[in-house]
């Protein structure tokens, strides 16, 4: 489905000449390093169309700005200047008059069946274009040439890829806790065009993407047997990853998509295992009369993170991809859990539990630097963006029906909940799409 998308999505980039050259007075930026950063205001004009579309794909794009906490669209309502004309150049002092640092502008057009988008990105102050593109869909795709156009304006301002045009797998839970129906679920990071992959009739946990966003590998209890599955996203076919004797469990593919790490439990006890995917031959990584779960690589493949009870209590570890060098990094009070590794490969996300709370935190790979994010009665699951930034997890409020998702940046503000058809669990934040 999603490589249907892609071949939908006609994306054409092109440079748009601004109408005027001017000199450059200042340069429009937002230094993400430096921890709580003050929002950058922005002026995000409808982008002009006959039907009512090109407010629509402005109205997405102010959204996913504002959710990022880096920016702050100006209320519409405060804009001096009614732009016409698109290609002109602005009136730049009727825009530092409402302090908007910078502007968005653009038009939305229809042409033999397609939907053109354009848009600039004006930096108000220094009096010139910051940048200029057009994009090319078919006009179901509108949301998403927003997101790429969010991604663009967050790159250019930041220096760093955005993170909005990607989807999010998720465990939809509905119906009583007694007798909870799960599904895989697959929605935008903002939470539209959410749907099901899975019609309910198995107990399903654990989602992870690969790294081409093609397949998800999850856990399932199909015919009561706890195993891994792969499960392609454009065909809907299952298929069972290995056929072991024990219980299979906490699956997540290597960053090179050709193995899928997860534990393996027999006679009491769980270990790692990896499996390549195109010869189907195992290698066990731990050995050990303990817990040893939730695996996590390294960006560049040559680390593991995981979660063991070898020392009396869940803790993280990290091992070289071959299972040597086991060592333990957290030593804080409280137990650790469900390690993920971040994309930018400077810090590994964690569930901690101490007392009747959790925490969503962050540690460095080699356990300084722990710092928790966001602290509650039920917080558990963190996945990151692919940028690094922003990490999403699940939350269940003492005495609630059901879970929640939430997303939280690495200053532990700007916490935002992400809206699902019901309850949701467990989410895995895919890569950026192509």
């Amino acid at each position: 489905m999603i490589r249907k998308s892609l071949v939908r999505l006609l994306l054409v980039l092109a440079g748009l000449t601004a109408a005027l050259a001017t000199p450059a007075y200042a340069v429009v930026e937002i230094n993400i390093n430096k921890g709580n950063v003050q929002p950058m205001p922005i002026a995000i004009t409808d982008l002009l169309s006959n039907d009512g579309l090109g407010a629509q794909v402005s109205g997405v794009i102010a959204a996913d700005l504002q959710r990022s906490g880096l920016f702050a669209p100006i209320n519409k309502q405060a804009f001096i200047e009614k732009i016409s004309n698109p290609d002109s150049t602005p009136r730049f002092q009727d825009w530092t008059a409402i302090n908007a640092q910078a502007l968005v502008t653009g038009r939305v057009t229809q042409e033999g069946g397609r939907l053109r988008a354009e848009f600039r990105l004006w930096d108000t102050y220094g009096n010139q274009q910051m940048v200029g593109q057009q994009f090319y869909a078919q006009p179901d795709n509108w949301r998403r040439v927003a997101h790429i156009i969010a991604d663009a304006i967050y790159e250019k301002i930041t220096g760093e890829k955005g993170y909005f045009d990607t989807r999010v797998v998720f465990v939809a839970e509905s119906g009583p806790k007694t007798a909870r129906k799960t599904q895989l679920g697959i929605m935008d990071q903002d939470g539209f065009n959410a749907r099901m992959l899975t019609d309910g009739s198995d107990l399903v946990l654990t989602p992870r993407f690969s790294p081409n966003r093609q397949e998800v590998t999850y856990m399932s209890f199909a015919n009561q047997q706890p195993r891994v599955y792969l499960l392609q996203l454009q065909t809907g076919q299952r298929e069972l990853v290995g056929n072991f004797p024990g219980m299979t469990f906490s699956p997540r593919f290597s960053p090179d998509g050709q193995r899928v790490i997860m534990s393996l439990q027999q006679e009491g006890n769980a270990n790692i295992y990896t499996m390549d995917l195109r010869s189907r031959t195992t290698t066990r990584l731990t050995s050990t009369a303990a817990i040893d779960t939730s695996p996590s690589y390294s960006p560049d493949g040559t680390q593991i993170a995981f979660e063991s009870d070898r020392g009396g209590k869940q803790q993280i570890y990290v091992m070289n991809a071959d299972g040597s060098n086991q060592h333990r990094i957290s030593f804080g009070d409280g137990a650790y859990s469900t390690p993920v590794w971040s994309p930018r490969g400077d810090l590994i996300a964690f569930t901690k539990q101490s007392g009747q709370s959790f925490s969503i935190g962050v540690m460095k790979p080699d356990g300084s630097g722990e710092r928790l994010l966001t602290t509650g009665f039920h917080n558990e699951g963190p996945t990151w963006a692919p940028n690094g930034r922003v990490i999403m997890f699940f939350r269940e409020p003492q005495g609630s029906s059901g879970p929640q998702l939430y997303s939280i940046d690495l200053t532990g503000y700007n916490e935002q909940k992400i809206p699902t058809p019901g309850f949701a669990s467990d989410p895995a934040w895919s890569p950026l799409l192509e």
